[in-house]
């Protein structure tokens, strides 16, 4: 029988109204409790990481989870990890830069609803997430939430009451789950054995900017003293504007010519980025300095620019890693 890790980190799944709103209270344990069946699929360990609202959930948090996987990694054959689903796709997403080429599954999971309320979805997304883990074509970091099977660098939380609340981003859902059948989408070669990379740093100084009408270039100037990299959100597919005193010209590449880091994706969630179609983005299509993200998720646009820069500050080495795809992380 299968040893499966549950790392219960907090979230709606384990949380209890009160008088302020709901807030993580449940156990690893007494969540894994609540779920039929599931000691009869394998040999389950439950590990209480933390207990929190994943809105609280930072960088060091990731790296305490990654470190969790990595410590238990030779002694069990898959990990289920709880998680609030707010930023759920963050960290999934960064678990696919820190952990990259798992043979063994790594699967995050929640729920909308609090396990004890009568109507949660938290005992069955729990009871697919562990039978997906224990499947021999599962593997790297994925979500598994209400029957689907995202992968860790393109899942999105689209809806916020629904049971149906994850995406896949610009690809395919790796499976679905009925009842107990995992029936898939994608079916991509395994990774081998020794082939699985971890890292164990990341720079947080990254910002995300998304484009509004009249917003102001300055805004480069006052990042800079405090943030490394901005992951840019254009209008479109890729949408700068172009204004008479060409202000958005100069703060971008006075960004990119200082040595800091420049990306460049779309506020439109789906189809992605191409800055070569219109004018107002062409000009910035053509500076090595710039990165394009085509079809990644602005969530694993932040992840994994935080996982480059905690490993290198050389222009060639984070433009090389970054257009190199990792977890189906772009097309």
């Amino acid at each position: 029988m299968k040893k499966i890790l549950m790392i219960a980190t907090g979230g709606t799944i384990a949380s209890s109204g009160g008088e302020q709103g709901l807030a993580p209270a449940m156990t690893g344990d007494e969540l894994a409790a609540n779920v039929p069946g599931i000691q009869d699929k394998c040999k389950l360990t439950v590990l209480q990481l933390m207990n929190i609202d994943s809105t609280n959930m930072r960088p060091r948090d990731w790296l305490r989870i990654r470190d969790a996987v990595m410590e238990h990694y030779g002694s069990y054959d898959g990990f289920v990890i709880l998680h609030g689903t707010d930023t759920m796709a963050y960290t999934a997403a960064a678990l696919s830069y820190l952990i990259q080429n798992s043979r063994k599954p790594i699967v995050l999971t929640g729920s909308q609803k609090p396990m004890g309320n009568p109507y949660t979805d938290a005992k069955l997304n729990i009871y697919q997430s562990i039978l997906y883990a224990l499947d021999d074509q599962s593997c790297r970091v994925c979500i598994v939430f209400n029957g689907k099977a995202v992968a860790g660098t393109r899942g999105r939380k689209q809806r916020t009451r629904s049971f149906d609340a994850f995406e896949s981003m610009n690809f395919p859902l790796l499976a679905v789950i009925h009842d107990d059948r995992i029936i898939r989408h994608y079916t991509g070669a395994l990774p081998e054995p020794d082939a699985l990379k971890t890292y164990s740093r990341l720079n947080d100084r990254v910002f995300v900017l998304k484009l509004t009408p009249e917003v102001k270039a300055e805004i480069f100037g006052l990042l800079s003293s405090h943030y490394d990299a901005i992951i840019l959100e254009t209008f479109g597919i890729g949408g700068i504007p172009e204004y008479e005193d060409a202000s958005f010209e100069k703060a971008i590449f006075g960004w990119v010519n200082a040595g800091k880091t420049l990306a460049v994706t779309t506020q439109v969630p789906e189809e992605g980025c191409d800055l070569e179609v219109y004018k107002v983005g062409k000009k910035y299509s053509e500076h090595p300095g710039i990165l394009q993200a085509a079809d990644m998720t602005t969530e694993s646009l932040v992840a994994k620019i935080m996982w480059i820069l905690g490993q290198t500050n050389k222009q060639e080495e984070i433009h090389s890693m970054f257009y190199t795809s990792i977890n189906h992380d772009r097309t």
